[in-house]
């Protein structure tokens, strides 16, 4: 597994050194961009709108743009050495807190961690405190030129490190438009509401979820690939356009029921009538 990141994490005195490895894989499919008439991939090219020439890499410079038009030029030497001030620290845990505090929406990016040399102890230490106790860590890294918050918690057997958005990065829930004050639910639209949510609650198995668009994709090109004739599956059943709430509840409840749940009833109804 490839590592990202080489440093350390300390708790307290203890000190533990770690590599970063990407937990997760971007599995989108990536399209070129062709030219129409003769399929060659399209050239990207970085070219000054105003001296009307083709820029090289070394002729770029970073700028910050604090009012229209207006930059502030930052050298690399001053990136770099601002980069290396922060990075040469150790990473610290902050604090220790539940997980349950953490809303979801602060989540970003998740990294599987691994002990570097000499430092399984330590490793198998803190895997085991946050274990017992319940709690995971929060800590500050920075990665790729960029300080991070993070949270260090247990996942399975390995200690996996969360970065976090910042709270200034999260925008404001108030700022959504359109969103409606309360609104005047009956008793029973929401009792019918609850029992749909009820029917539809299962354990959460992450292997049934599939995507599906990325699969009918991966066909279609093989199919295009090997020239072979192109299927189009047939059209899901189309949603009606219920307006009625109530009714909307009730057909989605009729069409969530188990089967076989009508063909009891209707049983259960006739065995009745005949026992009369």
């Amino acid at each position: 597994m490839h590592t990202i990141w080489k440093g350390s994490i300390s708790f307290g005195l203890v000190n533990i050194p770690i590599k970063l490895h990407a937990a997760t894989e971007d599995k989108d499919i990536k399209l070129r961009n062709l030219h129409k008439e003769c399929h060659s991939p399209i050239k990207y090219e970085k070219v000054c709108p105003v001296c009307e020439v083709e820029i090289k890499n070394e002729d770029i410079v970073k700028a910050y743009e604090y009012t229209k038009g207006k930059f502030v030029v930052l050298d690399d030497e001053e990136l770099e050495s601002l980069k290396k001030e922060k990075e040469e620290k150790a990473v610290e845990i902050i604090d220790f807190i539940k997980m349950e505090q953490i809303d979801p929406i602060f989540y970003n990016r998740s990294y599987f961690m691994s002990p570097s040399e000499g430092g399984g102890k330590a490793y198998s230490l803190l895997r085991k405190a946050l274990g017992e106790s319940e709690k995971v860590g929060i800590a500050k890294i920075i990665i790729r030129s960029k300080e991070q918050l993070a949270v260090i918690r247990v996942y399975e057997n390995t200690l996996v490190m969360e970065t976090l958005h910042f709270p200034d990065e999260v925008r404001s829930a108030g700022d959504v438009p359109n969103v409606p004050q309360e609104e005047k639910v009956t008793d029973k639209e929401l009792s019918t509401a609850i029992l749909l949510i009820d029917q539809l609650t299962n354990e959460f198995e992450p292997e049934k979820y599939t995507d599906d668009y990325r699969t009918a994709l991966l066909e279609l090109i093989e199919s295009k690939r090997t020239g072979k004739e192109i299927v189009t599956p047939n059209e899901k059943e189309k949603k009606s356009n219920v307006t009625d709430l109530m009714a909307a509840l009730q057909a989605s409840i009729d069409k969530t029921k188990p089967k076989g749940t009508t063909a009891k009833k209707k049983k259960a109804t006739a065995k009745k009538k005949k026992e009369a």
